[in-house]
């Protein structure tokens, strides 16, 4: 994977209290527009969902929403995408979120953010998969975060050779510029290993 084609974003269907948090979805968005690149996010029209996906399109870029059943009302989906696809469980959703992106940002969000983005975390720190796992700190939402990570190293509950490798932008220009760097090192890496053991990452 030399190259970021799509990219999922985790964040709140809520805007929070921070008028940044919008502005940066809206920033992202529109970033992922003019470079090309799909977006793939959970579906839903309210929030920072809705905002980066209105921002990728109102940009002329392309949107993949993937919902569940339960959601599509309570989250009132995007019907603007170019493609929306229904799964009938939350597992199968993140699933296929999975399987079609390169990469994976958070943005500001609560719990279900927090639980995606930790999913991949723990997917990665298992060498389940290679993909960059960026964080976007937007007016530095994610300290918290951080500082729990940092707490679990100290107590060597995260140990040495079970890093959790995340990517941080506290800025939206930084994002898909870190994460074309990160791609780029995951491609020199792969050409090192054997051609079954790459096409599993």
């Amino acid at each position: 994977m030399s190259t970021i084609k799509t990219v999922c974003v985790y964040c709140g269907s809520g805007p929070g209290t921070n008028p940044r948090f919008t502005e940066g979805a809206k920033a992202f968005g529109k970033a992922l527009a003019e470079n090309n690149i799909r977006l793939v996010y959970g579906g839903g029209s309210l929030g920072l969902m809705g905002s980066v996906a209105t921002s990728v399109l109102d940009h002329g870029g392309t949107v993949t929403g993937i919902i569940p059943e339960f959601l599509r009302k309570r989250e009132n989906a995007l019907t603007r995408v170019q493609e929306m696809i229904v799964t009938p469980d939350m597992h199968e959703r993140k699933r296929l979120m999975f399987e079609r992106s390169d990469a994976f940002v958070a943005l500001p969000g609560g719990v279900g953010t927090l639980e995606e983005l930790v999913e991949q975390l723990t997917w990665k720190q298992l060498g389940r998969h290679a993909k960059p796992v960026l964080l976007a700190n937007i007016d530095n939402f994610w300290e918290p975060l951080f500082s729990l990570l940092s707490h679990m190293r100290q107590t060597e509950f995260i140990r040495a050779g079970l890093s959790v490798d995340i990517i941080k932008a506290d800025r939206v220009e930084e994002i898909l510029p870190k994460l074309k760097a990160a791609a780029a090192q995951i491609a020199e890496a792969e050409k090192e290993l054997a051609p079954e053991v790459a096409r599993k990452l």
